[in-house]
């Protein structure tokens, strides 16, 4: 853990916060993760051991228990009350990073995985229509996982890199940059799609109202600002 040597509560807070990964497995906790493998998947980038490590320390720090699954030999990760009071501050170092740290996004810094499993969390079933859907995410640009399934069935909505092999009701094709500043707002679906650079093929029930079921980026509305 880093030590700062400061009793000021900001130095103490960044001993535990300051870690590199330790922000975004917080991210990933807050947003409903609790097993291992469900952190990897929104952390694609990080080792195992690191995340162990990261796990320990927040452990140690009280922010999360580990507990075991009734019935299963699996553990889980719970926030604790102490992590679960990060939640409006983690927003808040969102919508800063949205307005004032975006710039350019460079290629190193386009992750599918991340990407795809953002895009799940925000399809609403509700705007879909009724039964089972299959979306099928094809990335031109990609040599491997360049070819993504969601499954939205009632209110159940699963992602997968492995073909279902049932009919595909919407199948968009497109390049990961533009497909990552379609979901962060930074380019509007139909001008994607007037471009060329994003094409929607499926039935007018789910063309005419793409934007509403395929939920962005809960903060796409903040838009970048200049330092003056």
């Amino acid at each position: 853990m880093l030590k700062y040597g400061q009793f000021c509560p900001v130095a103490k807070a960044a001993e535990i916060l300051g870690e590199k990964w330790t922000l975004l497995i917080l991210r990933e906790l807050l947003l409903g993760a609790t097993r291992f493998s469900q952190l990897q998947k929104g952390l694609s980038k990080i080792s195992p051991t690191v995340l162990n490590k990261r796990l320990h320390t927040l452990q140690e720090a009280g922010l999360i228990i580990r507990r075991c699954v009734p019935d299963q030999r699996s553990q889980e990760y719970q926030l604790t009350e102490a992590g679960r009071e990060l939640y409006p501050i983690i927003i808040q170092i969102a919508e800063w990073g949205m307005r004032w740290a975006r710039g350019q996004m460079t290629d190193d810094e386009l992750d599918v995985q991340l990407l795809m499993n953002n895009v799940q969390s925000r399809i609403d079933p509700e705007k879909l229509p009724g039964g089972r859907t299959i979306i099928h995410f094809h990335y031109t640009d990609l040599q491997r996982y360049n070819h993504w399934w969601i499954k939205v069935n009632g209110q159940d909505v699963d992602l997968c890199i492995d073909n279902p092999c049932v009919d595909v009701d919407v199948n968009i094709t497109t390049d990961l940059r533009t497909m990552t500043e379609v979901w962060l707002g930074d380019l509007s679906i139909n001008n994607a799609r007037d471009s060329g650079k994003l094409k929607v093929v499926a039935p007018s029930a789910y063309t005419r109202n793409i934007r509403s079921w395929l939920g962005l980026y809960f903060l796409a509305d903040v838009r970048p600002q200049q330092p003056n």
